[in-house]
């Protein structure tokens, strides 16, 4: 029977947030150097947490905290542990089972016994006293088993003793299994003749817990409680078939990437490859070892997703694609690591392929139906670390023929969505709410910034993790992270209060509040471009992004109701002159504003897009504005006449007048490649441009079609409805759309990541995808550009609104 699975993938907070909502936590670990030397580890540990206060964040400034996070990015480490290294050594040497095949695991117990006589990282912590007595009860027995430690024995029986209430205190958060296996450790105390000081009525008490968790557990007989059974044989000892458990065995001879399982498997029957596995963790780590191996690739991965999460990645660029280079170099030799893990294999995806690097959906198509997550351990967990990650991977969808990318992401999703519900009587709010933004907001309509906000405020700063025990990582320091993170959005956000201020007073200098018939949506402009361009160094892509946005919702007014036909033809006709102001030819005072607003901002950012070009670029942005204003008018012509044109009539002239183009193709100039004219003219350049004005167009012909239907006005919505002569409703005209958004988008993101015979830089097809999740936004619940309500919230998190975090930092003396 071979196992799709065989590593326990159950994920933590290694990955975003994490403590106290250990519920799903990671199964991963990577070289760990504090194992190499056991009086390092003691001195480092001291006697485990000594108390847990808040701390204020130290102000060590941006260049300081970016090279520390440098240094120490490359290596990511997971801590000792002394439950798992207990159970290694109380495997018999195979040839002669009376004495120990790692002697050197007795020695590092010895030396890690905290002053309480508990074993552990966290012995004081009161959310891990479970924990830490699960990990004391099962280094005493190792002792006991080859009659050692004497002392240690009584000090450890003595913390056993004295807070053995708290093993039967629901309320207290329970390492996974500790149910089946603390029972299971009491029972093995017994038959060691070991003289417990506990009751035998409390004794009984957890008998009877772990007989009703095994009534609960067996009730399901699915594959998924299988393999968690086995998962957990430690703590079933002779009652469990440890040929059946076997079978759960991975290439690299380990059970579960679990050397406390293994080692458990290895004391009631021998099997060579298990028995390597062991010895290659000792060989690597010295006398102790992590709770799971191998686990670099998930780690480091994590590591990327949080630093890419907390909007900081640009300050580590190069480090991040050398990780992915090596990660790419895994996945291509179907590393076990990755293709037998769910949650692994899903983030891995979405990282590469977001980052550019060519991957097929194929490696998911065994998550296309759920069978395959819940015949697994996380199945059994209800892990919804791992189910979030497969839906987010699958929402990466470039391909029309990645099918499987559709089915995992419904099943997903209504899985989430199911479990929402319950979470809270599990004190997983924390995490609840981090699933129910991604379900509202899926990434391809949600604005970077926006994102960085909520994660960041969210962001937990913990120093362990829980499995069947508790772990640390090393390496990347969670404050660091955090610290660095507040720093850039702080000084972003001042920086953004300064340009809209600009933005305001150049408004005002160019008459436009004036203008009756326009909406004045200054802050809306601005923050579209503030939360989509949000470095620093990106000001002059973001003012001209946030200018011309201005100056297209003020044309597209206009153009809409608030000129004649008269002064349409004006406009036009002065841009297609674009000599300067004439006040003999204005026709009206409306027209002198706009004309002269666009004409002193056109000529101000061609200059500036010119130097950096290093060659003359304002003929084009002109003919971007003349391109909107003849598309304009057309659509114009049809209102006066009430003239009803086809659905493609509509589209060919709908996806410019939704009037991008003068926002997004200027901004380019300044992103900072040189653009020549052979890729302007490149029939990948329009094919963008098109794309996310589709897209566009369509999600504002969505939400609008109603208000507009009473206006009289055109829209897509409505041109479906009439065209279709009866034959089709307000609804399937709307689904057929959503599809066409869909499809559009999937292609947009396509053309923005593929790098063969593509002419357009990178970071300048990434502005199309900025823009594409920028119009998603606005139009993921009803028209939020018209709306004088819908984006104040928004506007006031990225510009406004300080940001706030409470966190505990969990302090190791």
């Amino acid at each position: 029977m071979a196992m799709q699975f065989p590593s326990l993938f159950v994920r933590s907070s290694i990955c975003g947030i994490g403590y106290p909502n250990i519920y799903m936590p990671s199964l991963r670990t990577t070289h760990s150097t504090r194992a190499v030397s056991s009086k390092g580890l003691a001195a480092n540990l001291g006697h485990g947490l000594k108390k847990s206060r808040n701390v204020n964040i130290p102000i060590l400034g941006a260049e300081v905290l970016k090279e520390r996070i440098r240094e120490q990015l490359p290596n990511v480490d997971l801590s000792a542990s002394s439950y798992d290294t207990a159970w290694v050594a109380m495997v018999p040497l195979p040839e002669f089972p009376q004495f120990p095949c790692f002697p050197e695991c007795l020695a590092w117990i010895i030396e890690n016994q905290h002053s309480d006589g508990s074993w552990g990282i966290h012995g004081h912590h009161p959310s891990l006293v479970k924990d830490a007595l699960s990990t004391t009860l099962a280094c005493v027995l190792a002792l006991k088993r080859w009659n050692i430690g004497e002392e240690h024995v009584r000090r450890g029986l003595h913390f056993v003793g004295s807070n053995f209430s708290s093993a039967m205190d629901e309320k207290l958060h329970s390492p996974i299994g500790f149910e089946i296996i603390f029972p299971g450790l009491l029972g093995y105390a017994i038959e060691m003749g070991l003289d417990l000081p506990i009751s035998q009525n409390d004794i009984d008490f957890m008998f009877h817990i772990r007989d009703s968790e095994l009534q609960r557990v067996s009730e399901n007989s699915s594959e998924g409680t299988k393999a968690y059974l086995a998962y957990v044989a430690e703590g079933l000892g002779k009652s469990q078939d440890w040929h059946q458990v076997m079978k759960y065995q991975g290439e690299n001879g380990s059970l579960f990437n679990s050397p406390s399982t293994t080692a458990a498997a290895l004391t009631h029957i021998y099997n060579a490859k298990a028995l390597e596995y062991l010895r290659s963790l000792l060989q690597k780590f010295g006398s102790s070892v992590p709770t799971s191996y191998p686990s670099d690739i998930h780690t480091i991965l994590c590591v990327v997703d949080k630093i890419e999460r907390l909007g900081i990645a640009r300050h580590f660029s190069y480090e991040i694609k050398n990780i992915l280079d090596r990660i790419y170099r895994c996945w291509l030799k179907n590393d076990e690591e990755i293709d037998a893990d769910m949650a692994t294999c899903a983030l891995a995806f979405r990282l590469l392929r977001m980052n550019g690097f060519d991957v097929s959906s194929d490696a998911l198509t065994r998550f296309g139906d759920a069978s395959p997550f819940f015949n697994s351990i996380q199945g059994h967990l209800k892990d919804m670390k791992t189910l979030l990650e497969l839906y987010r991977a699958s929402q990466t969808k470039i391909l029309p023929n990645e099918l499987v990318l559709d089915k995992l992401g419904s099943w997903s999703s209504n899985f989430l969505r199911e479990e929402l519900s319950t979470n809270s009587e599990h004190g997983l709010q924390v995490f609840s709410q981090e699933v129910d933004y991604a379900l509202q907001f899926p990434f391809y309509s949600n604005m970077d910034r926006l994102e960085h906000r909520n994660y960041i405020e969210n962001f937990k700063v913990e120093n362990f993790q829980v499995l069947k025990t508790s772990y640390m990582s090393s390496g990347i320091d969670d404050k660091d992270l955090l610290e660095l993170a507040l720093e850039d959005f702080n000084l972003c956000q001042s920086i953004y209060r300064e340009e809209l201020q600009h933005l305001e007073g150049w408004a005002k200098e160019n008459r436009l509040d004036h203008l009756e018939f326009a909406r004045q949506k200054e802050a809306y402009c601005y923050f579209s471009a503030a939360a989509t361009l949000f470095s620093p160094e990106s000001s002059d892509a973001r003012m001209s992004w946030a200018k011309n946005s201005v100056l297209a919702t003020v044309v597209d007014d206009f153009f809409d109701r608030g000129g004649s036909i008269e002064e349409l033809e004006n406009l036009i006709s002065l841009t297609e002159k674009w000599d300067g102001t004439h006040e003999k030819e204005f026709c009206s005072e409306q027209v002198k504003i706009i004309y002269s607003a666009i004409y002193s901002t056109i000529n101000e950012l061609g200059a500036k897009a010119s130097a950096l070009q290093k060659r003359s670029v304002t003929n084009h942005l002109i003919e971007l504005w003349l391109t909107l204003m003849r598309a304009m008018m057309k659509e114009a012509e049809w209102a006066r006449t009430k003239a009803v044109p086809t659905v493609d009539e509509y589209m060919a002239t709908g996806y410019i007048t939704f009037a991008l183009g003068p926002i997004i193709l200027p901004a380019l100039y300044f992103v900072g490649p040189e653009l020549s004219d052979d890729v302007i003219g490149d029939p990948e350049y329009h094919n963008l441009f098109k794309l996310v004005s589709i897209c566009g167009r369509l999600l504002n012909d969505v939400q609008s079609f109603e208000r507009e239907g009473k206006e009289g006005k055109l829209n897509s919505v409505l041109l479906r409805i009439v065209h279709g002569c009866g034959s089709t409703s307000e609804e399937e005209a709307v689904r057929e759309i959503q599809s066409i958004i869909d499809s559009s988008r999937e292609e947009l993101l396509r053309l923005v990541l593929q790098n063969e015979r593509s002419v357009v830089p990178r970071a300048c097809k990434e502005l199309f995808w900025k823009m594409s999740r920028t119009v998603h936004r606005f139009y993921i619940k009803n028209d939020g550009h018209s709306s004088p309500t819908e984006m104040i919230n928004p506007v006031n998190a990225v510009i406004y609104k300080p940001i706030k975090v409470g966190h505990k930092f969990s302090v190791v003396n």
